[in-house]
């Protein structure tokens, strides 16, 4: 099957570029600005919201939380220089000596107040459903945080870890909603839709970072003109390298990759109206796909078909039988549609994205599975921040996303499938799973890992009755550098996109 093409940026484009290029080749190292290809401009700067990887690297150059990862993926402390459990249901964390970039220093109140917004009535914040656990917040001084929940959570460390979790200073969000941060950079010019420059903060509380004293982030959307910046010296480091470069990138002497499996292609469903409020329907859909063929086709072979929850081989939470539930099964996908009351199939829009390749290519090979089953799916392809907006608002009837759990842990899984959550564009819309959510719960309030191992053991049963949402392949992730650039890390599985806290520990050679 043929894949398309994308073509390189149209001279406009690329002129508005043209002031942050530097050197006109690879030979000779710099000391910096660092120049980053990002594949999009955020289009939100929101501190707690979730619009994707490029917006979520701008984040965690400019902000931290209580909790992170390192560089391999372990559960660390951040602006908490200790914590631990406290009582049955409460967990205590101590503050190490921090400053935001206003020069205020962060204090137990700055945590109190980033907490009481992201469970506001009002709130939009990613991890929202998640932190209405809380029963509590106290400050006992201005270095120690007290948070106690309704119930025991062994999970709540984790999802401080969050990078849509970063501690603000208190009553610092201005009109747009972006509010004052603590990160090793300070945004000190943007040029919408073009370019953001960040500055290193001079009272970051590591010692000797960050190692760069600024960072140039150019928005390359198109992925055929970020892999050629990268080539000619125009940029020193690229995110989303397109599968079919990586064998290019990999055997140029001058350049280095940094590719992990860890992100999901998956489909999502409006839940609120239309055809699949019906499990049945998401069920055929399930079956209907050919993920064979997405990896092949999309990915150049980088991944792996995925058809059950993304739960990887070596965890203790996986199980064989369940990883392969939904299979490609055409026939039994008629059966299901004919079951539902669909049996000469439907019309629908297929909401995804020109602006990612994957994206595109991922829907229109579903657009032919759909159709060899009944399923007339018309597609949408804005661009990025619309597409992101139109998910969040749930204005499509079905969708292609692509993302990683929040984390390797199962828990992780509840931002993409959990209805009980709220709105999120990465999860189906309006589509209510009250025993997936009581499954998380039990899960999160088990300190016990036998008993968490059947916990999610069940949960996968239910998701696969269920279809909260439908996970079609494993994707490679890379990065992409010249050889110069020393300590840029692309964070194992699930953590990769992450790997933007890295830049504090990223220099030249």
């Amino acid at each position: 099957m043929a894949l398309h093409r994308r073509t390189l940026l149209a001279a406009g484009m690329s002129g508005a570029a043209m002031p942050f290029l530097g050197r006109p080749g690879l030979a000779a190292p710099h000391e910096g600005p660092l120049r980053f290809g990002l594949s999009s401009y955020p289009p939100s700067f929101q501190p707690w919201v979730q619009a994707g990887t490029a917006a979520g690297t701008i984040t965690l150059m400019t902000h931290r939380g209580l909790m992170s990862y390192d560089a391999r993926g372990q559960l660390r402390g951040e602006l908490a220089e200790s914590y631990a459990r406290d009582g049955d249901s409460g967990w205590v964390f101590h503050l190490r000596e921090a400053y935001f970039h206003n020069g205020a220093p962060v204090t137990s109140e700055d945590v109190k107040w980033t907490l009481e917004q992201v469970v506001a009535e009002k709130s939009t914040a990613y991890m929202r459903g998640q932190f209405l656990g809380m029963d509590r917040i106290e400050t006992p001084d201005a270095r120690t945080v007290r948070i106690i929940m309704k119930q025991p959570t062994a999970t709540l460390p984790l999802w401080l870890a969050a990078y849509e979790m970063p501690i603000v200073a208190k009553g610092s969000l201005d009109k747009a909603g972006a509010g004052i941060g603590c990160g090793p950079f300070v945004i000190q010019s943007q040029d919408r839709g073009v370019s953001i420059q960040v500055t290193a903060f001079d009272k970051f509380y590591r010692p000797g970072f960050p190692k760069l004293k600024a960072i140039n982030v150019i928005v390359y959307a198109d992925e055929t003109a970020r892999v050629a910046a990268l080539q000619s010296g125009d940029v020193d480091l690229i995110e989303y390298v397109p599968w079919q470069s990586m064998a290019g990138i990999e055997a140029d002497p001058k350049l280095k990759l940094e590719s992990t499996d860890g992100p999901v292609m998956y489909v999502t469903f409006n839940g609120a109206r239309g055809p699949f409020v019906d499990p049945r329907i998401r069920q055929a859909v399930a079956h209907a796909i050919n993920r064979e063929d997405i990896v092949k086709t999309v990915f150049f072979g980088r991944g792996a078909a995925l058809e059950g929850l993304p739960i990887v081989k070596s965890s203790p939470f996986y199980d064989g039988k369940l990883a392969q539930a939904w299979n490609y099964d055409p026939a039994k996908a008629k059966a299901l549609l004919a079951a539902a009351g669909k049996p000469d199939g439907f019309a629908c829009t297929l909401l995804a994205t020109a602006q990612y390749g994957m994206h595109k290519d991922t829907a229109v090979l579903m657009q032919q599975d759909l159709a060899a089953i009944g399923i007339q799916a018309q597609l949408a392809l804005p661009d990025w921040p619309t597409r992101v907006a139109l998910g969040n608002r749930g204005q499509y009837e079905i969708a292609v996303n692509g993302t990683t759990s929040d984390g390797n842990d199962p828990d992780g899984l509840a931002n993409l499938i959990d209805g009980t959550q709220g709105n999120s564009g990465s999860r189906s819309y309006e589509l209510k799973t009250p025993k997936i959510g009581e499954l998380f719960a039990a899960g999160r309030f088990e300190f016990d890992p036998a008993k968490r191992v059947a916990i999610y053991r069940d949960l996968q049963q239910v998701a696969v009755d269920e279809c909260p949402a439908v996970f079609l392949a494993w994707r490679s992730q890379g990065y992409a550098m010249t050889k110069d650039v020393r300590g840029f890390t692309n964070m194992p599985g699930a953590l990769t996109f992450f790997s933007g806290a890295t830049l504090e520990e990223t220099s030249f050679n």
